[in-house]
């Protein structure tokens, strides 16, 4: 047969009308083919080769078997482990995954859930922290809202205020326990890079931190908390603002791992050296940690059971109300914040 295969060629190979074709062969969310036809169709696609049109499928059933995975930063071990996660566990389901990067601009989160609507998706999954913006959070929610009327499901990677499915993290109590270990370490001088005002993950962060000390008896001075990126270069800036401003500083607390890195970095090029001169924690455990020297103390967060789960959640029925799945850190104590002598 010249040229390609087409749809009409099976349904004339088989003896059956078009529309009992693509029935049979793309799946239909109203009608069904009866089984001997669909056996005939399916031998005759067989005989001449036929691959069908994803497109098609698509409109037939309503949904594609893609899975939309929208993050802050894909550069950011965080949201790779994450996507490893929500990959393996769209694999198993037989979806793949269609992964989309906002660049920290906010906005662009309810464009891409606007896009993965259009291409029919049949579930989408939003990871990274909420900002403290209503007007953004409110767009989003309604083009959410939109895609579940259209049929597709979503899962959320943050804090539960989008009413979705929502896996959340337990960002104070892990921010909290790690600075009970640091003062049972022995340090009593803290500072934070926390992150920018607005974004909620952060803001989580260092309210666990700050209240702990607040509970043991310290207070974090203002002076003590610089704001700045939540990523590896806001962390640099923000270390050479707080040195540079002459903080007599034990132990600096950046509110993720990639912003204890650029941290890091930033006291060597100042010509200090972690953790002899300063010590330095993180939180999430990401897996760049491995190739860090020192070792940084930090909050173990499941990062890939994490993108498991969402992924479970976005798949599973639905549900009257949304469901929360909790997830707690464990603070792994390492080198860069080793025990420190009464008086030192």
């Amino acid at each position: 047969m010249a040229g390609p295969v087409t749809l009409s060629d099976v349904a004339r190979e088989a003896g059956v009308s078009l529309a009992t074709a693509s029935r049979a062969i793309n799946g239909s969310a109203n009608r069904t083919v009866r089984e001997d036809l669909r056996e005939r169709v399916l031998a005759a696609a067989s005989r001449l080769r036929y691959s069908p049109d994803a497109n098609a499928q698509a409109m037939a059933r309503g949904r594609t078997t893609s899975l939309g995975l929208v993050v802050h930063d894909i550069a950011d071990p965080y949201f790779s482990s994450i996507a490893a996660g929500v990959t393996t566990a769209a694999d198993t389901a037989g979806l793949a995954v269609t992964l989309a990067s906002t660049q920290h601009d906010a906005s662009r989160e309810t464009e891409l859930v606007q896009l993965m609507h259009r291409q029919r998706a049949r579930a989408i999954i939003i990871a990274g922290g909420r900002l403290d913006d209503e007007d953004a959070n409110q767009r989003l929610r309604r083009a959410l809202a939109d895609y579940r009327r259209g049929g597709g499901s979503v899962a959320l990677v943050g804090q539960p205020i989008l009413e979705v499915d929502t896996v959340v993290v337990g960002n104070a109590d892990g921010a909290a326990a790690l600075a009970r270990a640091l003062h049972g370490l022995g340090y009593r001088r803290f500072a934070v890079l926390a992150g920018p005002e607005g974004h909620l993950t952060a803001r989580d962060r260092l309210a666990g931190f700050s209240d702990a000390l607040s509970d043991l008896g310290l207070v974090l001075e203002p002076s003590a908390v610089v704001r700045s990126a939540f990523t590896r270069d806001g962390g640099y800036e923000g270390m050479r603002t707080l040195l540079g401003s002459g903080a007599q500083v034990d132990v600096v607390f950046a509110v993720n791992d990639v912003m204890a890195v650029g941290a890091m970095a930033a006291a060597r090029d100042a010509g200090l050296e972690v953790p002899r001169d300063v010590a330095v924690a993180g939180f999430d455990d990401i897996v760049t940690l491995r190739d860090v020297t020192p070792p940084l103390t930090t909050v173990r967060v499941p990062l890939v059971d994490i993108g498991v789960a969402a992924t479970q959640l976005a798949l599973a029925a639905p549900a009257d109300e949304p469901r929360l799945v909790h997830v707690e850190g464990t603070v792994v104590l390492r080198a860069s914040t080793p025990e420190r002598t009464p008086g030192a």
